[in-house]
């Protein structure tokens, strides 16, 4: 398997421990989650064309992974 950039422990690395606690104990974190981890899968198969997409889609992609660690960022910091 493939090295995946921008997983959230590399983008937070301050926070993994925070991260791994609240996966298991607060189901809205964990739902974040698993969606900025799918989001994130996403968007490097379409960037090494394993699943390549058009541009648009790619950027949107991109967008919505951007705006998605955002919130997580900013629950990690509230919480």
């Amino acid at each position: 398997m493939s090295h995946t950039p921008h997983e959230l422990a590399e983008e937070f690395p301050e926070f993994v421990e925070k991260m791994h606690d609240l996966k298991v104990s607060d189901a809205h974190f964990a739902k974040l989650f698993d969606e900025y981890h799918d989001l994130n899968r996403k968007v490097h198969q379409a960037e090494t064309n394993v699943k390549p997409r058009e541009e648009l889609a790619e950027v949107d992609l991109r967008k919505r992974r951007g705006a998605l660690k955002d919130e997580i960022y900013a629950y990690l910091k509230a919480n």
